[in-house]
């Protein structure tokens, strides 16, 4: 049998977990967040302690615009600053996106996302 690698939620995590709470909320679904709540304790922390590469390496895929070309190589200078070694992976999950780093035989849930939370807020940017 093989060793467990140890899940933690980073703070951005956590935070990410409190507006997707706010965001059910607000729009009629409050027990849509227990139930994502439950399976990530139940199906996605699990299944990373057991196979921490199931998910899609970020990295990996091909940038398609300039800005994500930028991103990309940001994230990559500073993740072989931080660990060499490390990878940023993605785990999908029905209706959210979970992105998760891979470092030092420990696996960091650094981000989650409903697929239908804004990634940028209009309504500041614009004015009435």
């Amino acid at each position: 049998m093989t060793d467990l690698l140890v899940v933690k939620l980073t703070g951005n995590f956590e935070r990410n977990l409190e507006e997707i709470g706010s965001y059910l909320h607000d729009n009629d679904a409050p027990g849509a967040f227990d139930a994502l709540v439950d399976e990530l304790m139940d199906t996605v922390i699990p299944n990373l302690e057991r196979f921490p590469r199931m998910g899609r390496s970020l990295l990996a895929r091909p940038a398609l615009s300039v800005e994500t070309s930028q991103a990309s190589n940001r994230l990559r200078n500073r993740l072989e600053n931080l660990a060499p070694s490390g990878e940023v992976r993605e785990y999908v999950l029905s209706s959210y996106l979970i992105l998760y780093a891979i470092i030092e035989g420990m696996v960091y849930l650094t981000s989650i996302r409903h697929h239908r939370q804004l990634s940028f807020d209009l309504a500041r940017h614009w004015m009435d």
